[in-house]
């Protein structure tokens, strides 16, 4: 009989490091959509949860970012500037690249609590955001646990690309960027029925912009079709990811299937 070491924390084998959700205003990091903004800066909100449990690798909750972190800082979030930690990991992960990952990655990772990230294109040229404000109240932390449900719905599909069709039209970008600062505000005042809606106008901006994060032809399941389906019975709902990853559901009651989070605060 085989025998198995036993660990005391699940944090033994995932490691301590936090993973993030991206609420609603996300693709607004991206510098090739937030220099069209017309009303800058816009915002998008990232949540840092705690490593509870497996999350699938691809599927839009920066496991690539946090792998990569886990192997630059050994394992452990290094105690020093969370602004500087950022930098030095966005650097890490998109040396080289032509096609360079969004700094709400590791902010996500870096800075505990619920977080509005403002971006403006002639700040730093859009890669950072100009402010972040940040909410770590743990009253606010424990409700939007209880009312945020992540459902599995699917992985990246190998040959997928997001990026095929862009359309770049500014008053959705606008409205995007406008989406998060909803969201956060909606987070702050727990205020359910705004929360949701914020994620279902994220939602509206995404399939306007950029069409193939849901229909594409690498992706066999009715994303759209999905979606819709809970947003017709819950106050919102959004995917997660490129290709599907979780939906996010905003409910004061249980969905069949969905698990909950734990914010890091």
């Amino acid at each position: 009989m085989a025998v198995h070491n036993q660990t005391s924390e699940i944090k033994d084998v995932l490691g301590p490091l936090p993973y993030r959700l991206a609420l609603a205003g996300g693709w607004i990091d991206q510098p090739f959509v937030s220099k069209l903004n017309p009303t800058p800066p816009g915002s998008m909100v990232v949540v840092g949860v705690e490593p509870e449990f497996w999350f699938m690798e691809r599927a839009g909750i920066c496991i690539g970012t946090r792998n990569i972190a886990l192997k630059l800082w050994k394992g452990k979030m290094p105690q020093r500037d969370p602004e500087q930690l950022v930098q030095e990991l966005y650097e890490t992960e998109n040396r080289g690249k032509a096609e360079p990952s969004g700094s709400q990655d590791m902010i996500g990772l870096v800075y505990p609590g619920v977080n509005r990230l403002d971006y403006d294109f002639t700040h730093k040229g859009g890669i950072f955001p100009r402010h972040i404000e940040s909410n770590r109240d743990p009253e606010v932390a424990r409700w939007l646990g209880d009312v945020m449900h992540l459902l599995p719905v699917n992985q990246r599909p190998d040959g997928y690309n997001p990026l095929e069709t862009k359309n770049l039209d500014p008053e959705w970008i606008r409205r995007l960027g406008q989406s998060g600062k909803d969201c956060y505000d909606a987070i702050l005042g727990r205020d359910l029925a705004a929360l949701g809606e914020s994620l279902n106008e994220c939602m509206r901006c995404w399939e306007a912009i950029l069409p193939g994060r849901s229909i594409h032809r690498t992706i066999g399941i009715d994303l759209p079709g999905l979606l819709r389906y809970y947003q017709s019975r819950y106050p919102g709902a959004m995917y997660s990811g490129c290709g599907g990853g979780y939906l996010y559901i905003v409910s004061p009651e249980p969905v069949p299937g969905a698990f909950h989070v734990k914010v890091r605060v």
